[in-house]
């Protein structure tokens, strides 16, 4: 036995050579090597599926997140009756005072309709302060107006300076074009809820100009809202001195449960606090559900693959039957010629995902050009807005889930081999030569 296989240690170099010879194609075994090549396309096509698929879903989400915080705040302290917050000035100091809080925003807000000459559309009315518009994320994003000067569009974020005192509003992007709007532009806003008279509810009908158009990058907002000098706001929607709201931003936003407590202390009785996991549970829910079943859906791709590596394994030990005899009566051991077979399946996965984790990456890294490279040659925008509420395919690969995607890829191509190898180990010499 020590002659004829010198090394017999697991995984020994005879092992390795014997597995990459499988792995060579020749005529009469053909047909398992378009099934090799098969697994390997699959495990390939699956792996890289799962993790832009994975990203995207991660980009989406987490884009959807910064432009709803960025828009609506982590927490919103109101009245539980609804009616106008009187005393806000001392309130925000006492939410702002709290550990963890960055910033309290006052606000007015109210529905009400937007119309022009072009249009008549519902809106969201919200008064704020000229100091706290700019501080808003969403509405002065240096990146989005870097973004659309390399683009060559024209930069319709405009500067918020002297709101207080314009007396005018600032409305969205996609608003502005559906009423066919510009800088200087008068819009009129309808309320239903106007003063009483003798013949019933008066609607409150006002004309502003338009001093800013802005753009967020999700149409929901950028179509339907409005924003109002605070002032001007309490007195269209007579809230007198007071406000609708009391808008707070802490550091950690995911965390936003732990603040729920001193946030309900600093409000005070008949206070009611809503956070922003609550005003959109269900939406973000949705997404959750969305994902993992992306997920369980895009592992089937490879575990077909890993089926295609039993079958073509299975197939290769019955050819190589008279070959297993041989080694078998030279001394190599059942583990030996288990190994052999488990390195021929485990090289298929192995190079497959890791072939797949770098065609994955470079579509990542490259999903908004491949989204405009699709609209330009089909003519249709793949990615609307108006659908998916955002302006571009996002991408964001999660590390620990891509290791996660790239071990459970190698995991069943390994598990894969198993059976086929241990048929190979179980083959009895005797049997094999008996008719050769």
């Amino acid at each position: 036995m020590d002659k004829g296989l010198p090394d017999t240690r697991p995984f020994a170099a005879f092992e390795w050579m014997l597995a990459a010879r499988y792995l060579r194609a020749r005529r009469r075994e053909g047909f398992i090597s378009v099934i090799s090549l098969f697994s390997f396309l699959g495990i390939l096509l699956g792996v890289a599926t799962l993790i832009v698929v994975m990203a995207v879903l991660n980009g989406f989400r987490a884009e959807l997140l910064d432009k709803i915080l960025g828009f609506q705040g982590h927490a919103s302290v109101y009245h539980a009756d609804v009616s106008p917050v009187s005393d806000y000035k001392t309130l925000q100091e006492r939410l702002a005072a709290i550990p963890g809080v960055t910033r309290a925003v006052a606000l007015v807000e109210g529905q009400a309709m937007a119309s022009s000459l072009r249009n008549n559309t519902g809106a969201l009315v919200r008064g704020i302060s000229e100091t706290d518009i700019q501080k808003l994320p969403s509405l002065n994003n240096e990146n989005l107006r870097t973004a659309l000067k390399e683009q060559g569009i024209p930069d319709v974020t405009a500067s918020f300076a002297g709101f207080d005192a314009s007396e005018g509003v600032a409305i969205g992007e996609r608003m502005a074009w559906r009423h066919q709007l510009g800088l200087g532009s008068s819009i009129t806003i309808i309320s239903p809820e106007g003063p009483d008279t003798i013949v019933g509810n008066a609607p409150r009908i006002r004309e502003y100009p338009v001093v800013a158009i802005f753009k967020v990058g999700m149409s929901d907002y950028d179509e339907n809202v409005i924003y109002m000098p605070l002032a001007e706001a309490q007195d269209y929607f007579v809230m007198e001195e007071g406000v609708s709201q009391i808008e707070v931003m802490v550091e950690k936003p995911d965390s936003i449960e732990d603040m729920l407590l001193p946030l309900t202390d600093a409000a005070g009785e008949g206070m009611q606090v809503n956070t922003w996991k609550q005003r959109n549970m269900t939406f973000f829910n949705a997404l959750a559900v969305e994902r993992n079943v992306m997920f369980l859906v895009l592992t089937m791709i490879i575990l077909v693959a890993a089926l295609n590596i039993i079958s073509g394994l299975i197939m290769l030990v019955k050819d190589k039957g008279r070959d297993i005899a041989i080694l078998r009566t030279m001394g190599a051991t059942r583990g030996s010629i288990q190994r052999v077979f488990f390195l021929t399946g485990a090289a298929i996965g192995t190079v497959g995902t890791l072939a797949g984790f770098i065609v994955g990456l470079l579509i990542c890294l490259n999903t908004e050009r491949i989204r405009q490279f699709i609209s330009w040659v089909s003519g249709v925008d793949p990615f609307n807005p108006e659908l998916y509420y955002l302006a571009q395919l996002p991408a964001k690969m999660d590390s620990w889930e891509t290791f996660t995607i790239v071990l459970m890829a190698l995991g069943l191509s390994f598990a894969a081999t198993l059976y086929p190898s241990w048929r190979a180990a179980r083959l009895d010499p005797v049997e094999a030569l008996r008719y050769e």
